[in-house]
């Protein structure tokens, strides 16, 4: 499974340089001088392999330069660009409370009694903090569900659970 950790957002400067927007939780490792990153085009299916040169922190985002992207014509032309990973070369989790978004998403969501919610159709990241979006088993609707300890106090990936004990009127529809 592909795992996007990065998006060209555009140019910056003469030289080459990326603006990318950064989806990852380790910007350091993945966009380390000397990684290669592989790339698609905005609209394409053509894959690249982008080697990164230089990457340094602006403004919330990184900076990046890859070889062969020599000016602003040529890095302009890469508006758009997702850089993924394949989620079969990550690392298993140091962290026992940490997870990568593809090992949540497809979990059963229950309450501490056992009632099914419905299931983990993707994460969000926010400014906030992580949000479930959830499909209700119920009426097919969707729930966000503030991914905190207070509110889901276990996920087990081995059994595909989430469990949650939501505060009231988090899971009501209006």
């Amino acid at each position: 499974m592909e795992l996007v950790v990065g998006r060209v957002a555009k140019s910056h400067g003469v030289r080459g340089e990326l603006v990318v927007e950064v989806r990852t939780d380790e910007p350091e490792a993945r966009f380390a001088p000397g990684t290669t990153l592989r790339g698609r085009l905005a609209r394409s299916k053509e894959v690249r392999d982008f080697t990164v040169e230089s990457a340094r922190e602006h403004s919330g985002r990184l900076l990046v330069h890859v070889a062969g992207v020599a000016d602003r014509t040529a890095a302009d032309a890469l508006r758009g660009t997702l850089f993924f990973v394949d989620s079969a070369d990550l690392p298993p989790s140091e962290d026992s409370d940490e997870y990568y978004d593809h090992e949540l998403e497809g979990l059963t969501v229950q309450l501490t009694d056992g009632t099914v919610v419905g299931k983990v159709t993707e994460v969000l990241h926010s400014a906030a903090g992580e949000l479930l979006s959830v499909r209700a088993a119920e009426d097919d609707r969707e729930i966000l569900i503030p991914f905190v300890n207070a509110i889901v106090p276990t996920v087990s990936l081995a059994d595909g659970l989430v469990v949650i004990d939501p505060p009231e009127g988090l899971l009501d529809p209006e």
